[in-house]
């Protein structure tokens, strides 16, 4: 056949499956011209019009495969047209992949990131950054980062190190902030980002928790990290617990008078600081305990902050008002893991003490528990008691706080010296419908 085609003339719908099985095979090996390929079941114009451009006899109807060497396909092509299969291909469809460079490409920079994920020194010192490390390489998140975002994982690295690296620090750092200081963008820890999302799942591996779905799990998990993504949603519930200072010591000490419970923003604390002189504050983890006790004793309950589970960073911060005025923390959670592992966390960081948390406790919640709450997750130690893990390990079931309530709320009617000496209890009556709420507050492991 002459050079009389025209690059137009190879582009029928006759040579599409035999130029798109030649880009494939191209791209699958490297160029590679010394492999064959092949056009099964062809129609008669696809085997009239291939034999038409190879050269020689057609071959007859009905036959089940036409195969072609590439090195032959090329001279045909490049006598025909003037380019070789590559620049035809190339001209037509864009440019040829290279797939096993790129894998090589791919494998290393696969390589170069783990060297720099190990390279941190928290690869040495935290174990749950090894795990998160470790998860990452299993389940292909390295790879999709590094053809996506390369730099993205060498920022997380630098984000979790200041994380760690802010572990005891008094005073939480603002997420924008803390994005902007790593990444000179204040929004690249936005939770859409892929920095944020890579970040987070670290910080679940470090609180032994799942991934984050939704926005209040993910403000918790930074709050849990000293990081704080808005002020405004960082609260704590408190009830009875009377304060100095200009506006918010003020409202609290009113809510306290009248046994309200009462809503505390960080952004209140931060902006209006109080001071609170209070002997014994007890602390729970379930708003229900909290509820039951402005409903039962009003402002003849104890003072009583609520965690309202994996505690904020607006608790942390009444909780070391209360330390740093000479008080006493008292602390009870769930007897689940997660729970335990709060009551250490809160033990260890304000110094609080124990309440009805001990290996008897438990044991007397499970003969008043009804129904039977497999115990799940991850066992933690439980140092102010270290029978209590042991015998929730071998019973394996949880009791949660309310359902040993009943002993809580007989502690908090007993106000400790020095509180108010005008115990008002408030009759009993059933707990609030569920939905209802409390006022609005005023303006390395």
């Amino acid at each position: 056949m002459s050079a009389t085609y025209g690059i137009e003339g190879l582009t029928g719908d006759a040579y599409k499956r035999l130029f798109a099985n030649a880009r494939k095979a191209l791209e699958r090996n490297g160029g590679d011209l010394g492999r064959s390929i092949s056009v099964k079941e062809p129609s008669d114009e696809e085997r009239h019009r291939i034999h038409g451009l190879l050269g020689g006899a057609s071959s007859r109807p009905g036959v089940q495969r036409i195969t072609v060497s590439l090195g032959h396909l090329d001279a045909k092509v490049r006598a025909s047209i003037g380019l070789g299969l590559v620049e035809f291909l190339e001209h037509t469809g864009g440019v040829l992949r290279n797939r096993p460079a790129e894998r090589a490409a791919s494998a290393d920079a696969r390589e170069g990131a783990l060297r720099a994920v190990e390279a941190s020194p928290l690869h040495e010192s935290c174990a749950w950054y090894r795990d998160w490390s470790r998860t990452m390489g299993r389940d292909g998140t390295l790879t999709r980062l590094l053809a996506d975002s390369g730099p993205v994982l060498t920022q997380a690295i630098r984000v979790l190190e200041r994380i760690e690296a802010r572990r005891s620090a008094d005073t939480p750092v603002m997420l924008p902030d803390l994005a902007a200081e790593i990444t000179r963008n204040p929004k690249a820890l936005d939770h859409d980002k892929t920095l944020s999302m890579l970040v987070l799942r670290a910080l679940a591996v470090r609180e032994d928790v799942p991934r984050p779905g939704s926005a209040e799990e993910r403000r918790e998990l930074w709050e849990a990290a000293g990081v704080v993504p808005d002020d405004l949603a960082s609260r704590v519930l408190v009830l009875n617990l009377p304060a100095q200072g200009e506006g918010l010591g003020e409202w609290l000490s009113g809510a306290a008078r009248s046994g309200t419970p009462f809503q505390v923003t960080l952004h209140q604390l931060t902006t209006l600081p109080i001071m609170v002189s209070v002997p014994v504050v007890h602390v729970c983890e379930n708003p229900a305990v909290l509820r039951r006790a402005a409903a039962e004793l009003g402002d003849g309950a104890s003072a009583l902050i609520c965690t309202e589970g994996r505690p904020s960073t607006a608790f942390h911060r009444v909780a070391r008002a209360v330390v740093a005025g000479g008080g006493v923390l008292r602390y009870h959670g769930d007897f689940d893991w997660p729970g335990v592992a709060i009551a250490a966390s809160v033990m260890e960081r304000h110094g609080a003490r124990p309440w009805r948390m001990s290996a008897a406790d438990f044991l007397a919640g499970l003969r008043h528990e009804g129904d039977e709450v497999p115990l799940t997750g991850r066992r933690h130690d439980t140092p102010w008691d270290p029978a209590l893990a042991e015998a929730m390990e071998r019973h394996g079931r949880a009791v949660y706080e309310e359902s040993v309530a009943e002993n809580l709320i007989a502690d908090l009617a007993r106000k400790p010296p020095g509180a108010a000496s005008t115990v008002r209890r408030k009759p009993r009556r059933s707990p609030p419908e569920s939905g209802t709420t409390f006022p609005a507050s005023s303006p390395c492991a």
